[in-house]
């Protein structure tokens, strides 16, 4: 238990300092590798509790695909941040006030369980799904029976989220080439190939 302990001591405190520094990091390349740190040791959290099956989801997916999009994107584009931290105190009082009512959110949680500590056991106990099974096959009757609608939802949520963003990206711009399928597929022969009589020994 001693070790388990200070595992997760350990991995918790990597994962806050992480966070932060994803936030108060002056490069943007910097705040994605701390990202991924912090990835990693969320992780490892999940490890601690049995969850293996989340703990390799957060390495594939967020690690692999998310943090690394986020690092090849902040990589080629060329964004000048230090022109966009010029309006940060435009922007402090909005987010003061949103870090507040995060705050007020967390302290209710907090009293909730200083008034009830039954709720704590209650959330810590296993659904009950069907025993004697493995926590990946737990996990998916869970989503695919009880959360089935919420995990559709949660799907169709990102889909629009990524049709928005393609939409929002997808401009027309002058002097750049773009391809046309339908002038492709109705060109005719006579458009595109031109026959030639070239005499011998004579060029074109």
């Amino acid at each position: 238990m001693i070790v388990q302990a200070l595992t997760f001591y350990l991995l918790a405190g990597v994962t806050l300092a992480s966070g932060v520094m994803v936030i108060s990091a002056r490069n943007p390349v910097h705040s994605v590798l701390f990202l991924i740190l912090a990835f990693f040791s969320s992780a490892g959290l999940f490890v601690l509790m049995g969850a293996e099956f989340l703990a390799m989801i957060m390495v594939i997916v967020y690690v692999g695909a998310v943090a690394v999009l986020f690092l090849f994107v902040v990589m080629m584009l060329d964004i000048n941040f230090a022109e966009l931290r010029q309006g940060f105190l435009q922007y402090l009082p909005v987010g003061g006030l949103v870090g507040l009512i995060m705050l007020v959110e967390l302290l209710l949680v907090l009293g909730g369980w200083v008034i009830q500590p039954q709720a704590t056991a209650v959330a810590a106990a296993p659904t009950p799904v069907i025993a004697n099974v493995s926590n990946t096959e737990a996990l998916g009757t869970l989503l695919y029976t009880r959360y089935v609608y919420l995990f559709q939802a949660a799907g169709m949520v990102l889909l629009i989220a990524m049709v928005g963003a393609i939409v929002l990206t997808l401009r027309t711009r002058s002097g750049v080439r773009k391809q046309s399928i339908s002038r492709q597929v109705s060109r005719r022969r006579d458009d595109a190939v031109e026959v030639k009589e070239v005499a011998p020994g004579s060029g074109i």
